[in-house]
């Protein structure tokens, strides 16, 4: 009897197993083959357009959300992915500017190391990834990340290999954040140029870099033609109304074109290292003093941007000023070098830039939670940083309790910063990180070398530009 109960035990098993193998093969088989297909089998991933690449399939969809991840039965909304494929088989990397994403095929620089596909998505609320009606209580960091969180998870059936996050600035900070809410996803972060605002109202290390930063020569260049724009302010500004009356540009938001003038100028130092090299010095006029208006309207123009502050250049940032204000926090510096008598406003908050029918309190808890959290528990994580950026100023830092990261920084670099700019031990070490955190072969780990050549029009090698004063 009990041979028997063994027997139909055993038989009972063996079915069940065939049955089980059986439905494997039969979901296998009826598994869509083109990679479009199976992206739309996903639930709730539409595609708005395919766009030829050679060597890639490359695809910009809309994936539904919801707007409140702890609460997913109040409405959803439409957020913009995009996929460059090259082959399921290969690591992934996650990257996200923090901003909007780009519809134009473009691989960042960990995709090209790894030689894999590259998922970008749009940061929540930045147009035309906002909910409608828009609760702009649910734009914040863990919002953000779950966003993330669940992009990866529908598309991890499809890339089953490692997956890397990556981002640029606010993009670094995002893929920090990403981590933090959810470690277990990624294999590894690679964050170029991430602020990292502990204490809002503590900037004197911004001052201390603008103090040293590149040759006296050059800050005096920059300072001098800073005060210039101020001291001539009367006969500029009238050029600006001009010139925002030529443009159809207004005011409303900030408040009033005079506001939006000192904006611009003190952007104006602050703008040229974020962006430009120091050999770049020799486009500043050498004798502001001396210099024509023009001379000193094209320079400040062509550095901070006069159209930055007005209600049309500041829409499309309004989700960054309103994170700025929130959470993320925003620097404040002195400027010695000029009178008080020439300075109205100073360095405007957060709140200056985003309409007041928007609600807005700042969480202090929010950045120190991050810090702590990267100090104590960061694993394979990589921060690259510029020397002669700003932003670096108030940078992650590890603590005892981190793993297998690093904080780098390439020299004479600014914003554009990257592990290609590192000196050669370090760029071959956060190479070498890069390629095991993926999961690609020992022989490539040990060669650290990029595994796909450089292509000139997908590997953008350019700052990511934002009017400066946006990360």
């Amino acid at each position: 009897m009990r041979k028997a109960l063994r027997w139909l035990l055993a038989l009972a098993v063996l079915i069940g197993t065939l049955s089980t193998t059986a439905g494997a093969a039969t979901a296998a088989g009826s598994e869509p083959a083109d990679i479009k297909d199976r992206l739309l089998s996903i639930p709730g991933m539409s595609l708005i357009e395919e766009k030829p690449y050679p060597g890639y399939r490359y695809f910009v969809l809309n994936y539904t959300q919801p707007v409140d991840h702890r609460h997913p039965d109040r409405g959803t909304f439409q957020q913009r992915i995009t996929v460059l494929h090259k082959d399921a088989a290969r690591p992934t990397v996650f990257y996200t500017s923090g901003y909007n994403v780009s519809t134009t095929p473009s691989r960042r620089e960990p995709t090209q190391i790894v030689d894999g596909n590259q998922v970008s998505l749009e940061y929540r609320f930045f147009t035309p990834s906002r909910p409608a009606p828009a609760d702009w209580s649910k734009l914040d960091i863990w919002q953000a990340a779950s966003d993330q969180h669940r992009v990866y998870r529908a598309l991890k059936g499809i890339y089953s290999a490692n997956w890397l996050a990556t981002g640029g600035s606010k993009g670094g900070m995002t893929a920090t954040y990403y981590e933090r809410f959810y470690p277990r996803d990624m294999a590894g972060v690679v964050a170029y140029v991430a602020p990292n605002d502990v204490v809002n109202k503590e900037d004197s290390a911004y001052d201390r870099f603008f103090a040293t930063v590149g040759t006296k020569e050059c800050r005096d260049r920059l300072n001098a033609v800073q005060r210039e724009a101020l001291v001539r302010r009367a006969t500029l500004e009238e050029r600006y109304a001009r010139y925002a009356a030529d443009n159809g540009y207004t005011f409303d938001t900030v408040g009033s074109l005079d506001k939006a003038y000192e904006a611009v100028v003190l952007d104006y130092v602050w703008g040229f290292w974020q962006y430009s090299l120091l050999k770049d010095c020799d486009t500043v006029p050498a004798h502001a003093a001396t210099a024509s208006d023009d001379e000193i309207w094209k320079s400040v123009d062509t550095i901070s941007g006069f159209s930055a502050y007005t209600d049309q250049g500041l829409t499309q940032y309004t989700p960054y000023y309103y994170q700025a204000g929130t959470q993320l926090g925003a620097p404040t510096i002195r400027f010695p070098h000029i009178e008080k008598r020439l300075v109205r406003y100073g360095y405007q908050p957060p709140r200056a830039f985003v309409p007041r029918s928007i609600p807005m309190r700042f969480q202090p808890g929010a950045m120190r939670d991050v810090d702590r959290w990267v100090r104590h528990h960061a694993t394979r994580m990589l921060y690259v940083y510029g020397q002669n950026d700003p932003w670096g100023s108030e940078r992650f830092r590890l603590g005892a309790g981190a793993r297998d990261s690093y904080v780098l920084t390439a020299p004479g670099m600014n914003h554009g910063a990257n592990v290609a700019g590192l000196v050669p031990d370090q760029k071959a070490l956060a190479t070498a990180r890069i390629l095991e955190w993926a999961g690609v072969s020992p022989s490539a780990v040990d060669r650290a070398k990029p595994l796909a050549p450089y292509d000139a029009r997908l590997d953008v090698r350019d700052v990511e530009r934002e009017p400066a004063l946006r990360p």
